[in-house]
Formats: C-alpha cells, structure tokens, sequence
C-alpha cells in the first residue's frame, strides 16, 4: 500500500493518466496537471467516494483549505504568476480534486480558463521532473 492511501480510496483512471505524481501531502496527493501551457496542480483528498467538498469531514475540509493555500503560495513563488486560479469542478471527473493553475496575461488562454482552450502540450519528462523538484522545494 502507498504511503498516505486510504482503505478504499482509487485514483480516477482520467486523473491519472492527465497527471503525474509530484508528492503526498497530510489529506491530498499532489499531482502537476501534463500540460505545458500552464503550471497546474491537482490535490486530490486521499478519501473514497468524495464526489463534493461537503462530502469531507469538517476536520478534511479544514486540511482541503490548508493544503490548497499551501500548494498556491508555493506555486506562486515558484512561477511568479501574475494570479493563482483555484477550482474543483467536478463537471466530467467526479472524484473530489481541485486546480491550483498559475497564470499570467501573456498565457494562452488569458483572461478565459484553461478548459477547452487548445491543445494539450505535454511536457518533456526532464522539464516535469524539473517543475516537480522546484515546487516540493518551496513547499
């Protein structure tokens, strides 16, 4: 069993294969979202069958808030974004996870969301290995 996994919890099939690992916090696994286009995390609560933040326990909803503000300042320092987009959708993947996507007005998408617009542009392993090690750097 991984470190941090809860009984019962799977990883949803779609997050997993848009995502990589980058490390486990104390409720969420952190993963960078492969697209090159934008700096963009992914906590997902290490809890089965949580489909809303409501779903969560006050105590989990409290960590949710603290790892998401974590994961955010880090990226922030890491990027120097201009502004950190924050959101758990949930419209085509249930499973409980929310963005944490660094932007700037010279990006791709600016000032639209990053749903949608173009092309995924996956990263080069070096370069996401690279972002990864800088980002649990500054966490």
């Amino acid at each position: 069993m991984l470190r941090g996994l809860k009984a019962g919890f799977s990883l949803n099939a779609r997050l997993e294969s848009d995502s990589d690992p980058v490390m486990w916090l104390g409720l969420c696994e952190l993963r960078l979202m492969n697209d090159s286009r934008w700096p963009w995390l992914i906590l997902i609560p290490q809890r089965p069958d949580i489909v809303e933040i409501h779903d969560l326990t006050p105590l989990d909803q409290a960590m949710l808030t603290f790892e998401t503000n974590m994961v955010s300042q880090a990226l922030k320092a890491v990027t120097g974004c201009t502004k950190i987009n924050t959101g758990a959708l949930g419209n085509i993947v249930r499973q409980l996870h929310v963005h944490v996507i660094a932007r700037n007005e010279d990006d791709p998408g600016w000032p639209g969301p990053v749903w949608g617009h173009g092309v995924r542009q996956p990263y080069a392993p070096a370069e996401a290995h690279g972002f990864a090690e800088k980002l649990k750097a500054a966490l």
